[in-house]
């Protein structure tokens, strides 16, 4: 109690002289011997801790970095590597992923590019935000989530957290009788939009479903899940983000093909006749969505949902398309090394066309990035900047769908969760077609913690099950 009245005085103390941020020194301490001394909490306490986290840039301009969780990583990322250095830790089925081979291409490519950059300060910053997000989580993550029920904590912690956040957000939000317009921001300081948020959602639906589906839980546990369901659903309503809405319905295809065992020499078909429609009836389609009239800020859940694809009067649709624009432009100006990772923002401004700046464009180039997983890398990295991000999905993809096909039957439970995990990949990476988030904490953690449970199962996997055909 002493030391607890000792504490407080030195935190009014330094309040009083204006340098409050020197008391977290202690908490700062007590992170580094928790880091040290029990690593495996400090891992599922990121699972808490990412939906919570707020970024400081809302408070100090120019400087973003998310609270708590970046600072933990990063010590984690230099904790770990320097006992790597010491005694391998890393075990050598890691070393062999092919998860591990296409991300390690990434940002082999990644530094490429940023000697090259047109500001290299910008992209070693990239550079080192990626190595403190990937090294720990995927590289020594395993060794945590080697152990399946710590892969069930992950999803139990991450998917309660949410869940406070949303509950936070509706109750902001019903105090504006959940405007539309209201409904862009109420989830701050978490979340600095309602896309990210949306998107978040989405990620965690399949989860919190996986979470009921697995097993027979106990009434309370039952409970607990059903409240949990109905609070994400309500929130993902209360989102008016579209492309999550569209995402989850992009997810339960992925469960259609998965379940009905879909070949894929079918969905190559599929996907090539697809493409081969869209190049021949272009003309026609163009003139269908010109006929759309309506607005994203319709309360209308039919109505807002087909306003998705209204490209002549919604502002906000339209600047996706005039940041897609850019970057398509900004890869033929700089096709094989790009403008740099990181760049997008400072370099895009000169390629706006007039005929497709909106009423939020901004000639000043400050207003974020391609508004894509894919054209985003292509412009700041060349056309290879994007093969190895869609190596990087392809790997994941196949990692997880392989791993579930061949994972013992009569174990439903992780089954089931693996299941749900893949699902969630397809929410966040459809999702990545409109919208890119994946160098921000929210959308990091858990895609990078999904990739190395992956790697961690699939090496107990039974000898039998792992040369198991797909």
């Amino acid at each position: 109690m002493g030391i607890g009245l000792l504490y407080a005085a030195w935190c009014c103390y330094l309040t009083w002289i204006d340098q409050a941020v020197f008391a977290l020194a202690p908490i700062g301490l007590m992170a580094v011997f928790f880091a040290v001394y029990f690593t495996e909490y400090v891992f599922l306490a990121l699972a808490f801790l990412t939906p919570l986290s707020v970024n400081i840039e809302e408070y100090v301009d120019g400087f973003g970095l998310y609270l708590p969780t970046e600072p933990l990583l990063f010590g984690l990322m230099l904790l770990l590597v320097m006992q790597q250095m010491r005694k391998p830790l890393v075990p050598n089925y890691v070393w062999k992923s092919p998860i591990v081979w296409a991300v390690g291409f990434y940002l082999f490519w990644v530094f490429v590019t940023s000697i090259a950059s047109t500001d290299p300060v910008a992209s070693f910053k990239f550079l080192l935000a990626k190595l403190w997000f990937i090294v720990p989580l995927l590289l020594f993550g395993p060794l945590i989530y080697s152990e399946i029920k710590n892969s069930k904590r992950f999803i139990w912690l991450f998917s309660i957290a949410m869940a406070l956040v949303i509950s936070y957000t509706l109750i902001i939000h019903a105090g504006y009788s959940f405007g539309e317009k209201e409904g862009h921001w109420v989830m701050w300081p978490f979340f600095k939009d309602h896309t990210i948020y949306g998107s978040t959602i989405a990620f965690v639906t399949p989860l919190v479903f996986g979470l009921y589906f697995s097993k027979k839980h106990a009434l309370l546990v039952r409970v607990i899940l059903v409240g949990l369901i109905a609070i994400t659903l309500i929130g993902l309503f209360f989102s008016y983000s579209r492309a999550a809405w569209l995402s989850l319905i992009a997810a339960l295809l992925v469960l259609a093909v998965i379940k009905l065992k879909v070949k894929f020499s079918i969905l190559a078909t599929i996907a090539v006749a697809g493409l081969l429609f869209l190049f021949l009836s272009w003309d026609s389609i163009q003139m269908e969505l010109e006929r759309n009239k309506f607005e994203h800020t319709t309360e209308e859940f039919g109505e807002k949902l087909q306003s998705a694809t209204n490209v002549t009067t919604d502002a906000s649709n339209l600047e996706r398309l005039n940041r897609w624009s850019c970057a398509i432009e900004m890869f033929y100006e700089r096709p094989v090394f790009g403008f740099g990772p990181g760049t997008y923002a400072f370099q895009y401004a000169r390629f706006q066309e007039p005929e497709n700046t909106t009423i939020i464009s901004t000639t000043n180039g400050d207003m974020g990035n391609a508004h894509s997983e894919y054209l985003g890398p292509l412009s700041e990295m060349g056309l290879m900047g994007l093969i190895a991000m869609l190596l990087i999905v392809a790997a994941l993809f196949y990692k997880g769908i392989t791993l579930y096909q061949r994972w013992p039957e009569e174990e439903k439970e992780t089954r089931t969760l693996l299941l749900a995990m893949i699902m969630s990949l397809a929410t966040y990476f459809v999702h990545g077609i409109l919208n890119n988030y994946l160098d921000t904490d929210k959308a990091a953690v858990p895609i990078w913690t999904i990739a190395a449970i992956f790697i961690a199962l699939e090496a107990q996997l039974p000898e039998a099950n792992q040369k198991k055909h797909v």
